[in-house]
């Protein structure tokens, strides 16, 4: 029998919460499922928290504030009990409907993740343009393989989460973090509905967000293990312009040409050899911090304020 967590993040979603909930039970139950429903509170100001603590089965974390999805989706995630995790956002454009099928690809095809693909968005033409503008850059940087990262909608095998910790707007490259780590990616056509109630949470701000997180994962990909490869790399080529000013200097002085009226080549060789020892001694710094960081706990970014469980 499959054992199936969804984990939802919601915030000022009064409108949405009793619906969608009704919605994952009656998926879950027609599919006999052992299940169980996450309700991630991300300090929601209007009824979400009143409707939550009404409806059963749930397990309703609340947190102390508005920390964002990928703070309220982690929480969710380390609170998940059984072998699927399923996220999904909790304003109903995502379709509980969806679910049985991308566990039974996920299953039949050996993966440990399963993406959905909205490829026929119910959104603005805007939000449309900037999401397709966004998963364009993300194919060019990231490398993950899908074509929708952006689509909260996503069957996790439970061990892709062992020791992982989410930080900023990273809900959306948890595909290819995994996948740096060696697990397998898939990608499943879904459902996406339009809103019918509440406001749209995206803006300009978090598509910054999201692209300097996709520049972390970025990095991370790459030299995350050795930093030292990319700032050590770039400081022996600042080095190595410095070398090229210097003999250029040189040949200058013998020359006879008085240097103080060609002092821009011996400002720069002092310039990119400078630079370029900053540039290694921090890359030296970088390897000494990764080393650290993967010896280490790292504090959790955000707080819950109270757990509620009904059954």
């Amino acid at each position: 029998m499959r054992s199936v967590s969804v984990v939802v993040p919601v915030f000022n979603e009064e409108g949405n919460v009793g619906e969608l909930h009704r919605e994952i039970r009656e998926v879950c139950q027609t599919n006999g499922y052992t299940y169980e429903i996450i309700f991630v509170d991300d300090g929601s100001t209007d009824k979400t928290a009143e409707i939550c603590k009404t409806l059963k089965p749930l397990t309703y974390i609340r947190l102390r504030r508005n920390f964002g999805q990928t703070a309220a989706m982690d929480a969710g995630i380390k609170a998940a009990q059984y072998d699927y995790i399923v996220t999904m956002d909790g304003d109903r454009q995502n379709d509980p409907a969806d679910i049985p099928q991308m566990i039974d690809y996920l299953e039949e095809n050996h993966l440990d993740v399963v993406s959905g693909w909205r490829k026929n968005r119910k959104d603005s033409l805007m939000k449309r343009f900037t999401s397709r503008g966004a998963n364009l850059l993300r194919h060019m940087i990231v490398h993950d393989g899908i074509h929708d990262s952006g689509c909260s909608l996503k069957v996790y095998r439970r061990e892709c989460f062992a020791g992982m910790n989410l930080y900023g707007e990273q809900h959306r490259f948890i595909p290819a973090l995994l996948k740096i780590k060696g697990f397998k990616i898939g990608e499943v056509v879904v459902n996406h509905r339009p809103r019918t109630s509440g406001k749209t949470k995206y803006n300009w701000k978090r598509t910054i967000k999201g692209f300097v997180d996709m520049i972390s994962v970025w990095f991370w990909n790459k030299f995350a293990s050795r930093p030292l490869h990319l700032l050590g790399g770039a400081g022996l080529g600042f080095i190595g312009l410095g070398f090229i000013c210097g003999i250029w200097s040189i040949v200058l002085f013998m020359q006879g040409r008085k240097m103080s009226n060609n002092i821009f080549p011996p400002l720069l060789t002092v310039f990119f050899v400078i630079i370029g020892v900053l540039l290694f001694v921090f890359g030296l710094m970088s390897e000494i911090m990764m080393k650290t960081y993967y010896g280490t706990h790292v504090d959790s970014p955000y707080s819950i304020k109270e757990t509620i469980v009904n059954e």
